[in-house]
């Protein structure tokens, strides 16, 4: 796979993966050098024990544009953008609006001075952005088999470079489709965060794998996919080396989840097996979704990895898909129960969700 890096005016990163453009250094970035102003703090939550971040810089992000400004598309002569390029396959560049802030920008920053129950912290990490296609108008389910596989080592590349960062704990590679989800750019695309914590989703998931772990001496995961695959109410499609299933506690309306068969804690260890068959099986997935209602569904897509540091030998690598549509023309709110307590209750039976998406085959 090709891989090219290149700076933009400002100094941020912006990384060519594919076949084009085949000499980036012929096409710079020619707009005004400007700074990236990026405050970013994370603060502890002592009651739920986790870290939230305090990044009021984004309030200023891009929201929505014309689709003839959109900052993703290829640069053009009178419309520059964020790649220089005036074509590409797949491009990752560093956000002008993360989340976190890199590590010599918060290199001065005195937020850890609280003690007692009042603990601050600079929230360092990188937030990436990954255009999965040139076309604005179209979807990562319009991409080919080869198309998705160019995203695939682009998402594995930088999963192996952003968690050598130091204080990175681990790495998310995910996607926001739709407006409705509330994405700000509607050109294809999704993000990578390098997180400086473990994220409480992967935390709980550590605990509990833990625990099953020293109370049966074998994989919560193994068993979880074991199950599933051996009820088969839920599963949705297989192939040799990735099982998709609706779990058995599904808290969206549609929501499947993909395992590869054989336990890998991230996207490094999948074999080129795996890589090749997971484009064919997702791209069936999101078009299975997309034919759920009476227009292309919003969801998001999620990959949980193992944290850089801990749980490596028990966590499994895995994708989690889901709208937020239950209907067409209704969402699932997340509204007093889910929001206040973090009690979900879904209304469509997982296995009613599974004979659905299985019938869009």
């Amino acid at each position: 796979m090709k891989k090219t890096s290149t700076r933009l005016a400002d100094g941020r990163e912006l990384i060519y993966f594919g076949a084009v453009p085949e000499r980036p250094e012929d096409y710079p970035d020619t707009r005004p050098p400007g700074g990236v102003h990026v405050s970013s703090q994370r603060r502890y939550d002592c009651l739920l024990g986790e870290w939230v971040v305090v990044a009021s810089h984004r309030q200023d992000r891009t929201f929505q544009p014309a689709d003839d400004q959109c900052p993703l598309d290829p640069s053009v002569p009178g419309s520059l953008t964020e790649i220089p390029a005036p074509a590409y396959e797949v491009v990752v560049f560093e956000n002008r609006f993360p989340t976190f802030a890199a590590a010599a920008a918060a290199a001065g920053d005195d937020a850890a001075a609280d003690g007692g129950l009042l603990v601050r912290r600079p929230a360092t990490g990188r937030c990436e952005v990954v255009c999965f296609s040139q076309d604005h108008h179209a979807s990562f389910a319009d991409l080919t088999v080869s198309q998705a596989a160019t995203v695939v080592e682009a998402w594995t590349d930088r999963t192996a470079e952003l968690s050598l960062l130091p204080g990175v704990e681990q790495v998310f590679c995910f996607e926001n489709r739709g407006q409705e989800i509330g994405v700000t750019l509607s050109h294809p695309h999704g993000q990578i965060y390098a997180y400086p914590f473990v994220t409480p989703r992967t935390s709980r998931m550590l605990q509990t794998s833990a625990a099953y772990r020293q109370r049966t001496g074998r994989n919560l995961f193994d068993d979880m996919l074991a199950a599933e695959l051996s009820d088969g109410s839920r599963v949705v499609s297989t192939t040799d080396h990735w099982a998709a299933f609706v779990p058995h506690a599904a808290h969206w309306p549609y929501e499947v989840h993909l395992y590869p068969r054989r336990r890998v804690p991230d996207l490094l260890a999948l074999s080129a097996e795996s890589k090749a068959e997971f484009c064919a099986i997702y791209l069936d997935l999101l078009r299975r979704f997309d034919r759920l209602f009476d227009s292309p569904a919003p969801y998001i897509s999620a990959w949980h990895q193992s944290p850089v540091r801990q749980g490596r030998q028990d966590f499994a690598l895995h994708l989690e898909l889901f709208t937020i549509r239950r209907a067409s023309g209704k969402l699932k709110y997340l509204a007093g129960s889910e929001s206040g307590m973090g009690a979900f209750a879904n209304d469509i039976a997982p296995e009613t969700a599974a004979d659905r998406l299985r019938q869009l085959g």
